[in-house]
């Protein structure tokens, strides 16, 4: 894979990202017991309807946090780091859904001899729902320039660079 430099980033641009398919209850399983969150919400479909009254057994947030992350990361490619996620929670996803995402450039700010990069980024399912939404910083190298240290630690001189306000 290619280094992705701060240099060729532009305003608007689509930066990532990952479509997951259908999540069925086994994939939800499955991430339960890595993390070992033995919730019966994300296995017990009569338990996560008739006794917490959802729509079904959910997807975990951990794991939709971790897609996020996932994204980002693969978008910036080896050279980058992600350095700062925020986001919301603001739909459920359950069994059956599809889950996609998609990470966009907000802005752009050089500090540091480095790029950080203002993503806003989103989870939807097939409906074109979004279910989860956030902002998120990268780093990038400049083109010529140093590479982003590994790993990277914040530093006085990267103070400039701010979260954008949430909505």
């Amino acid at each position: 894979m290619n280094t992705l430099y701060f240099d060729d980033v532009t305003v608007g641009q689509q930066i990532a990202s990952i479509d997951k398919g259908t999540i069925t209850t086994t994939h939800i399983m499955r991430w339960s017991a890595a993390i070992e969150n033995f919730h019966r919400i994300h296995y017990d479909q009569a338990f996560a309807t008739g006794h917490d009254k959802l729509p079904g057994v959910l997807i975990n947030g951990s794991w939709k946090q971790h897609i996020l992350i996932q994204m980002i990361k693969d978008g910036f490619g080896p050279g980058g780091w992600v350095w700062k996620l925020n986001f919301r929670y603001k739909k459920m996803d359950i069994a059956g859904d599809a889950v996609r995402g998609t990470a966009k450039v907000t802005g752009k700010q050089e500090a540091g001899g480095l790029g950080f990069v203002t993503l806003t980024v989103q989870l939807v399912n097939q409906h074109g729902e979004v279910s989860t939404a956030g902002t998120a910083i990268g780093v990038l190298p400049l083109r010529g320039g140093k590479k982003v240290p590994d790993p990277f630690v914040e530093a006085a001189e990267y103070a400039s660079v701010q979260m954008p306000v949430d909505e």
